[in-house]
């Protein structure tokens, strides 16, 4: 989300094939460098895991189903520092100025919604104030981590500009795309790892759509990362992140200045709305695990 893995260089992969004499089968390829984009249509479905890596059970460990919002303590919404300058972020192509009003709550749901501010961004385009949710500098300070598998029910925007996404973030990196969406691309959901330059632009025109409700999920892994659909495996990375690798959620709906995407054309309000986002985690300890890690909410 901070920088499209797009734009980072992507070096060429290196595939080494090993040949066992008298074994009857070679080895699987083994990739060296950053894995390259990949685009793919369809379904590959394999079910949302029911244990996760390690085969251990899983155990709900942060559940917010939009009740309420409660800031401070579970989220943040006016600073990010993902962000150039806590609260507007145009070096990334954003016009955002984030306030936490811009996040409001009905019916269990969470809805972001984007105005035009009343001031110029720094190029001179229109600001506009709008949404972003962080478990960055909060009291509970919830960080996902490796192992664990994250899932959102999400509402995806309809108006021009809207960059609504679900991401990771600490000490300057550690960023994970669950989804990024744009609805100049309408069927089609930017998936990446930023931490070891692998993603994949996944198409699918009977289920993503503007305006349509979309359950988006990630296996964390050492040895990959695994994206889920509604239910169904459409990527893995084959990348992963570090055994000790967590990081912070941040939820948002940001207004594209018009460098990769197009900007608003009026002055409409632009939303996105939220059902739940949870998070589980394996019930046993991973060994060198601190334990404020281990039950941290």
């Amino acid at each position: 989300m901070s920088v499209s893995w797009r734009c980072a260089s992507m070096a060429l992969a290196i595939i080494a094939y090993l040949a066992f004499a008298g074994a009857g089968y070679a080895a699987a390829p083994v990739a060296v460098g950053p894995a390259p984009p990949q685009e793919l249509t369809g379904d590959t479905s394999t079910g949302i895991p029911t244990t996760l890596e390690g085969g251990s059970a899983k155990t709900l460990v942060f559940a917010e189903e939009f009740d309420l919002i409660s800031w401070g303590s579970r989220w943040s919404g006016t600073r990010s520092s993902a962000y150039e300058s806590d609260q507007t972020n145009l070096k990334d192509c954003k016009l955002d100025r984030l306030t936490a009003s811009a996040v409001t709550v009905e019916d269990g749901k969470a809805t972001f919604t984007a105005r035009p501010g009343n001031d110029a961004a720094e190029n001179g385009q229109q600001s506009w104030t709008t949404g972003l949710l962080t478990t960055e500098g909060t009291t509970e300070s919830f960080r996902v981590r490796s192992g664990d598998f994250l899932e959102a029910r999400v509402k995806l925007p309809e108006e021009r500009g809207a960059w609504p996404a679900l991401w990771t973030w600490k000490d300057g990196s550690n960023e994970i795309d669950v989804f990024e969406y744009h609805p100049d691309n309408p069927d089609l959901l930017e998936l990446s790892n930023g931490i070891r330059s692998a993603g994949l632009d996944y198409r699918d025109t009977n289920t993503i759509s503007p305006g349509r409700w979309i359950t988006i999920g990630v296996q964390f892994g050492v040895d990959t990362n695994d994206w889920y659909l509604n239910g169904k495996k459409v990527y893995s990375d084959l990348r992963g992140v570090d055994s000790t690798w967590s990081a912070y959620l941040i939820l948002n709906l940001s207004i594209s200045a018009g460098e990769w995407h197009p900007a608003p054309d009026g002055a409409k309000p632009i939303s996105f709305t939220t059902d739940y986002l949870r998070v589980w985690r394996r019930s046993n300890p991973v060994p060198g695990e601190e334990a404020s890690e281990r039950f941290q909410w």
